[in-house]
């Protein structure tokens, strides 16, 4: 008899989304995306940071004060890093990501041909950029999913 208390689809992807966000240096907000074919096949995964090739010393990490001396206009978004390290054509895709994308991001999402997002946190719903990606999404048909936080247990089995 099989083992009954395996990770489902959603609890596997978004794991992976989560372990990807444990790559960002960011301080403050750590966001992991995973990209997955029809045939649940990952093809892309991102976190936030910097873009390739600049040093994470040297730039700011900060998310208060003049906005060049902040991480804002620095940092590229996981949903991004995840479709620019895709490796097969995006169309019909699910994107997991551990926090709801911004209206910047969305664009990028519906551009690439993304068919359903599943997300955990929604922490900046009240804000106009989710409130604007909530808009666009909806009108592409893009389905939107929140699930509940991952927990994952190991569990020793029986050999």
């Amino acid at each position: 008899m099989k083992r009954q208390s395996y990770l489902s689809w959603d609890d596997y992807f978004m794991g992976v989304a989560l372990l990807s966000a444990q790559r960002s240096k960011d301080p403050n907000t750590q966001v992991g995306a995973c990209l997955v074919n029809p045939s649940k096949r990952i093809i892309g995964i991102g976190y936030n940071g910097l873009p390739t090739g600049l040093s994470d010393e040297a730039y700011p990490w900060n998310n208060e004060g003049d906005f060049l001396a902040t991480k804002y206009p620095y940092v590229v978004h996981a949903e991004p890093n995840a479709i620019l390290n895709s490796t097969a054509p995006l169309q019909g895709a699910t994107l997991y990501v551990t926090l709801f994308p911004c209206h910047e991001c969305s664009k990028l999402i519906i551009q690439s041909g993304v068919k359903e997002i599943v997300y955990i946190e929604d922490k900046y719903q009240e804000k106009a950029s989710s409130i604007a990606s909530k808009r666009m999404l909806t009108d592409v048909g893009i389905l939107l999913r929140q699930m509940p936080a991952l927990r994952v247990t190991c569990s020793k089995t029986d050999a």
